[in-house]
């Protein structure tokens, strides 16, 4: 997974339906740029610099993994699609909406089109009053005082006045509290430890990962499957078990809902593909004496991809050990997880098809997947 960076972006208008605007933004940025961890109260302020007619301000913490100059570009789109016009003359002027990066991190950026911790912050106390609603003790890493430190010093005697008005969190229309715990499982190369990993992060979640890389058998299986196959599994039993009871019995209580990025009937469905029907029988019967009493998850996502994907996917990687994979293998497993989930009564169970999707590296995709969990709520 790429690894994100806390962005403060700092929101502006002075135009037609000021907080209308600013709610827009916040929901475009949800949608292109990434989940928004905190939003200020909305502030009136006088324009500065110019006539016109008073300012909202606020300002929004977010979590993105795009690169500053892609993050810029895509607020500059998000300011056009919302009405905002190109400058009529030199200096401030009226805007439908404005859009800042203050901070990116603890990172500096200083050329032609990005100067980055934005250059104005210590001197406007527009900006800074809702930064503070989000981060106070944050350090500005080139002037080295805290938002709060930076406050008490601004020379800006601009008055600000809170409006009592809260713009919404577009996160909240996706809910899992409905559920204490919901198992991502797919074939190999699916997604499923990468949309656990970003449904845990962007929702407060437990997150719980199978260790199957800690597992010696796996790259043996893979160049001799006869020979190992029965080991494999019975391995797999053996830590899935201790794995699963251990985390499920850890309660976190700072943390909303669990998300595992596996379901313990994966062993069911892989020792029926890799297993003699004889040794498979005897696997059967360990599995239900081991797992009859293990939790089961309130939802089951399954994300199906078609086999061409799966083994781009796996070819990314980069596992030594998985370049045996062989088509017939993985439909083989897709097979069985249909079959199984065809017949399952003790579950619930949503079918995803990702097949023309890609969710790691277009939101939209990711915001589309939540949409078909979250129509199942």
């Amino acid at each position: 997974m790429t690894p994100t960076k806390t962005v403060h972006i700092a929101l502006g208008s002075n135009k037609g339906n000021k907080l209308q605007y600013l709610q827009s933004a916040v929901n475009a940025i949800f949608k292109k740029v990434g989940a928004i961890r905190k939003i200020s109260k909305v502030y009136k302020t006088p324009a500065l610099g110019f006539e016109g007619d008073d300012f909202f301000n606020a300002c929004i913490k977010v979590e993105t993994e795009l690169k500053p100059k892609k993050l810029l570009k895509e607020l500059k789109r998000i300011e056009k699609d919302l009405g905002r016009l190109s400058k009529t003359a030199n200096g401030y002027e009226s805007r439908e909406i404005d859009l800042d990066i203050l901070f990116y991190d603890v990172e500096i950026l200083n050329d032609d089109s990005l100067v980055i911790p934005h250059p104005e912050i210590q001197n406007r106390k527009f900006v800074l009053q809702p930064l503070l609603d989000t981060v106070r003790d944050f350090k500005h890493p080139v002037l080295d005082k805290t938002v709060e430190e930076l406050f008490e010093v601004c020379e800006d005697d601009s008055e600000i006045e809170p409006v009592n008005i809260w713009l919404k969190n577009p996160k909240k229309q996706f809910t899992f509290s409905s559920y204490n715990f919901i198992a991502i499982e797919g074939n190999i190369g699916a997604g499923k430890t990468s949309l656990a990993n970003k449904i845990a992060q962007d929702f407060n979640a437990k997150l719980i990962l199978e260790r199957f890389a800690d597992n010696p058998f796996l790259p043996k299986f893979y160049k001799e499957p006869e020979r190992y196959a029965f080991t494999l599994e019975m391995s797999f039993l053996a830590d899935r078990y201790q794995q699963i009871s251990d985390d499920l019995s850890q309660l976190d209580l700072f943390k909303d809902f669990m998300v595992s990025d596996y379901d313990v009937h994966k062993s069911l469905i892989f020792s029926k593909v890799t297993l003699p029907e004889d040794e498979f029988r005897l696997y059967r019967k360990l599995f239900y004496q081991v797992y009859k009493d293990i939790a089961r998850p309130d939802l089951y996502v399954y994300l199906y991809q078609n086999t061409e994907r799966l083994q781009a996917n796996i070819k990314k990687r980069g596992r030594k050990y998985e370049t045996e994979i062989q088509d017939e293998y993985l439909e083989k497993i897709n097979s069985g997880y249909l079959g199984f989930l065809r017949n399952q009564t003790e579950l619930n169970v949503k079918i995803i098809d990702i097949s023309e999707r890609d969710f790691i590296k277009k939101r939209k995709d990711y915001l589309w997947i939540l949409d078909q969990i979250n129509n199942e709520i």
